[in-house]
């Protein structure tokens, strides 16, 4: 497996993305109404902010996840705790599975994990996903983000947790030790 992560182009990618959050599966991404149209000016909007950036991660060629990162204070979610210098917010999909791949999920959020925190003014990687996505906080918790409270979005009810490069690093050293 070779990943990739490619800025997602809206002209382009939309289709792909639209397939994706139009599922059931993917419920809790909130776009599961939305026409390819609108996926595209979601994605459009995205490409024009200083503050956030969209991927597509490639498996050679093929799209397998989509991924986001923006800055938090240019969110809602960075009124509800402290933002510090060096914060990263993230969001992340994988594509619908098309075969059984074990271990695919850990190697693409290690990869990712890997982009983002190879920039050394990452110092803490911060997620909120919807508190009653219980695959997802788990996810999340099994990484190594430390789980804190959750929050009340305007779109839902929010898990924040928070991967200190310190947290990401001594991961990375258990790994190798082991």
């Amino acid at each position: 497996m070779t990943l990739r992560l490619d800025p997602l182009d809206p002209a382009s990618d939309a289709e792909v993305v639209h397939a994706w959050v139009v599922e059931d599966r993917a419920q809790f991404w909130m776009m599961q109404d939305h026409t390819l149209e609108e996926v595209r000016e979601v994605y459009e909007w995205i490409a024009e902010q200083p503050t956030h950036a969209a991927y597509l991660v490639r498996d050679d060629d093929r799209p397998v996840a989509l991924f986001q990162t923006y800055d938090p204070r240019a969110e809602e979610v960075g009124e509800h705790f402290a933002v510090l210098e060096g914060d990263v917010g993230i969001h992340f999909m994988l594509a619908p599975a098309t075969l059984a791949r074990p271990g695919f999920t850990a190697e693409v959020v290690g990869f990712l994990a890997q982009q983002v925190f190879a920039d050394p003014a990452v110092r803490r990687v911060v997620a909120e996903p919807d508190d009653r996505n219980a695959k997802a906080v788990a996810l999340v918790q099994r990484l190594g983000f430390e789980l804190g409270p959750v929050i009340t979005l305007s779109t839902k009810p929010a898990r924040l947790a928070f991967w200190t490069r310190e947290a990401y690093e001594s991961s990375l050293a258990k790994n190798t030790s082991a």
